[in-house]
């Protein structure tokens, strides 16, 4: 193959500061350039940059440029041909790496890069102290890119529209399929959470430099509130960071005439993706994601097609269920931490862009496991949007970088029927899965159940929170609630209120 279509990784850089003074903060944009400068350094040859010819953006939402992009150029002093601010996900470093390699092979980059930064920590503080940060002039008309329209306006009015608020009811549907009670299920949690923990501790870039214990992350209290049954503060993902991340890739050809030695290469073997009906009020079940299945399922094959397994991997980690389901899927051997970064937790969240952090730490593990393949599997929004490749620190026997890498009609197909939502429904209802929101004090403020209506329908229902031995039920140990009869009555306030026969 020509080595001026085979797309290599050769260098990664991350960036986290915590300084005294808010006022020294950078901001996000800054964050991003010293991350690609360093990814040069970490390739051994930073005049790459140079030729940097395409630039992938990763959705930036602490700061309201009116133009991050040009912002971004202003700080690094390049300006590529290709400049790309992408769209809201936490799936998209992936997609951005796999379509930038995907480029090279089509002979229409040389040198690309992907990089992402967030300074929320730094934006919370200076609102915190009142003071005016001297960074980028904001945009008055700036607005978050994601909205809730595509959501169902009862998902939004009880509440449960926000990623803390939904994947509570996949992780309490998946425990109930699993046969396993709640006990056990937040058990498996807690130790997952704290493996993860601890390959954040040894992580230099790691927001949360310490190791937790299953027991300290599994535990309510008031270091650790209750936010969404059953997931703790310490369950989920931690925005407040400042960090930037940036993946350098270029050709083979213009990696060898930058002197970058052939053991700091990185081949992006091959991928997929695929995903969810957007609403997730439209999927067939919630203890399963077809479309994670089906690209899993592609990636293991990729993998064994080379002979080879995954010594490593990162399986995104914004709440527990999505790296359970995952790992689950692949057969992953119980008490492995599947992750190279430490998780959205402890290494941070900073938004969009953990994945890019996440595929740094890979490229430093697989340089220290010659020949050994990886997985890095990205996820956004509601369990909605997959994304995941396969790198190895050796090229592939065959080289094969398929344009297509989508694997939506396999997960599709695997789709079973779809309940019909009833907006107002009456009479007997059946728990299909549930949460229970929680105020900041850590008192339940009210539950919401999904139903199974008598008509096989699916409809919302709501438990006060000041119905006590109800929300008791909602979090019993030893028996999930799932499957448990009751009525719906319409409330004043026009919601329907569920409670058990």
């Amino acid at each position: 193959m020509d080595a001026d279509r085979i797309p290599v990784i050769v260098g990664a850089g991350e960036v986290a500061e915590r300084p005294a003074d808010v006022l020294q903060a950078r901001e996000p944009a800054d964050l991003m350039a010293e991350a690609l400068r360093r990814a040069a350094d970490d390739a051994g040859a930073p005049d790459l940059l140079a030729a940097l010819d395409s630039l992938d953006i990763v959705n930036s939402v602490s700061w309201p440029y009116g133009d991050l992009p040009a912002a971004l150029v202003r700080f690094l002093g390049v300006q590529p041909r290709r400049l790309v601010y992408g769209p809201v996900g936490g799936e998209s470093p992936v997609r951005h790496m796999h379509e930038a390699a995907n480029r090279i092979a089509r002979c229409e980059s040389a040198v690309a890069a992907v990089v992402g930064g967030e300074a929320t920590h730094a934006v919370g503080q200076a609102q915190k102290q009142g003071v005016t940060l001297p960074w980028t002039t904001p945009d008055p008309n700036w607005t978050r890119t994601r909205g809730r329209d595509f959501l169902h306006p009862m998902a939004v009015r009880l509440g449960v529209a926000d990623p803390v608020s939904v994947y509570p009811f996949y992780e309490n549907a998946v425990e109930a399929f699993l046969g396993q009670t709640p006990a056990e299920g937040q058990a498996e949690s807690a130790a997952l959470w704290s493996a993860f923990s601890g390959v954040a501790a040894r992580n230099p870039a790691a927001w949360l430099k310490r190791e937790y214990t299953p027991e300290e992350i599994g535990t309510p209290g008031p270091a650790n509130r209750p936010i969404a049954y059953p997931y703790t503060k310490l369950q989920v993902a931690n925005p407040m960071v400042n960090q930037g991340g940036a993946i350098l890739l270029c050709s083979l050809a213009k990696a060898r005439a930058a002197g970058v030695p052939e053991d700091r290469m990185i081949h992006l073997w091959a991928g997929a993706a695929a995903v969810e009906p957007r609403d997730y009020l439209a999927r067939d079940n919630y203890h399963e994601s077809h479309a994670q299945n089906a690209v899993l399922d592609a990636c293991r094959v990729i993998a064994e097609a080379e002979g080879a397994s995954f010594e490593s991997c990162e399986l995104y980690s914004c709440f527990p269920c999505v790296p359970k389901m995952a790992a689950r899927r692949l057969g992953l051997p119980r008490g492995m931490a599947p992750t190279t970064t430490g998780g959205l937790t402890f290494f941070g969240a900073p938004l969009n862009n953990y994945m890019t952090h996440a595929a740094a730490g890979m490229v430093r593990a697989l340089r220290e496991k010659p020949g050994s393949a990886a997985l890095l599997y990205g996820q956004g929004e509601f369990v909605t949007k997959h994304h995941a490749v396969v790198l190895a620190s050796r090229p592939p026997q065959a080289f094969r970088l398929p344009q297509d890498y989508s694997v939506q009609a396999k997960a599709d197909g695997r789709r079973g029927p779809v309940p019909a939502f009833a907006v107002e429904a009456a009479g007997e209802a059946t728990i299909e899965t549930f949460t229970v929101l929680h105020d900041r004090d850590g008192a339940p403020h009210h539950g919401v159940v999904i139903l199974r209506t008598a008509d096989g329908g699916r409809t919302f229902g709501r438990v006060p929170g000041r119905e006590a031995d109800t929300i008791a039920l909602l979090k019993r140990l030893d028996r999930t609630p799932i499957g448990t009869p009751g009525t719906l009555r319409r409330a004043t306030d026009g919601l329907q209120d569920w409670s058990p026969n």
